[in-house]
């Protein structure tokens, strides 16, 4: 690691070279921009620390020790194996009834994500067209039902919504086939806010979200995010917050997935702005006049 002195010498030249870009070029600054020597020289100060600080935080992607991958190599016996019958015409026989099992995907995807309030569905009811439509689910957790009234269906995966409807209109049908359709996700919201891409308010299409997916969705953090002090807050029953620290960098660009753990509807994700950042967007607005107002006397004298 750099030595802290070479550093402070540093940032003392990179100082004075923003100074010399926005004071003016004379020896004696006039009496108006006097007034804002200090704060600029105290900003400079504060940028000086702030750099020396970071610099002991930030550690490059590449910089950490790899280990090589080592794959213990077996050697297989062919003959072995068609004598216990794994590979050859006898294994391809008990392959094909394996793969005409169904697989459960559509039971898992069906699982994950329990219906709410302004979920869109979409019911269709096989040759019977006057049983099928698209439906928004009330505030109350409802689907007004043709012919049949208000269903109950908020708390409910769609696999447990087609088995309600299959068991209510074998009333009226013979052995219906019901499918179900979530035509839009609007129940759950996640909220990614601070120094992200597209900060903002995000649906969710399952019960939880990882904090990685989260974060990718909103447009990876910014280069003035803090991401290593980067915060979870989840609302309890009572209304009140309740903070967790996660190290964002460890999680995307270190691969530490003890850290990501998971988002529930409500919560907030907060990557907050690194020091450094913050200091400049309070010293813009102050430097800004005056290298506007240098622009137009040297434009007006014509550079002298």
């Amino acid at each position: 690691m750099v030595n802290r002195v070479n550093r402070f010498k540093e940032v003392v030249v990179l100082g004075r070279s923003l100074l010399r870009c926005i004071l003016p070029k004379q020896t004696m600054v006039p009496l108006a921009f006097s007034s804002l020597a200090i704060p600029i020289i105290i900003g400079g100060l504060i940028f000086g620390f702030t750099i020396l600080s970071m610099a002991e935080e930030i550690e490059m992607v590449g910089s950490a020790d790899e280990k090589p991958i080592t794959k213990d190599v077996q050697v297989i016996d062919i003959t072995k194996l068609e004598q216990r019958g794994e590979i050859g015409p006898s294994a391809s026989q008990n392959n094909s009834t394996e793969n005409s099992l169904p697989t459960n995907t559509n039971k898992i995807e069906a699982v994950r994500y329990t219906l709410g309030p302004d979920d869109v569905i979409e019911i269709n009811v096989r040759r019977h067209p006057e049983f099928s439509d698209k439906f928004v689910i009330n505030q109350e957790g409802k689907i007004q039902y043709k012919y049949i009234g208000d269903i109950q269906v908020s708390g409910m995966n769609k696999k447990e919504v087609e088995d309600l409807l299959k068991k209510i209109l074998s009333k009226f049908i013979i052995e219906p086939e019901v499918d179900v359709t979530i035509l839009e996700y609007r129940s759950k919201v996640i909220y990614v806010v601070g120094e992200v891409g597209n900060p903002g308010k995000y649906y969710m299409r399952a019960d939880a979200i990882p904090v990685r997916e989260a974060v990718v969705q909103a447009g990876l953090p910014t280069l003035s995010a803090s991401m290593r002090k980067t915060r979870l807050i989840h609302p309890d029953e009572s209304g009140r917050p309740q903070y967790e620290t996660i190290d964002l960098y460890r999680l995307l660009y270190e691969g530490d997935l003890k850290l990501n753990v998971e988002m529930k509807p409500g919560d907030v994700l907060y990557v907050p702005a690194t020091l450094f950042a913050k200091i400049v967007r309070i010293i813009n607005p102050i430097a800004a006049p005056v290298s506007s107002t240098e622009t137009v006397r040297r434009a007006a004298t014509g550079g002298l």
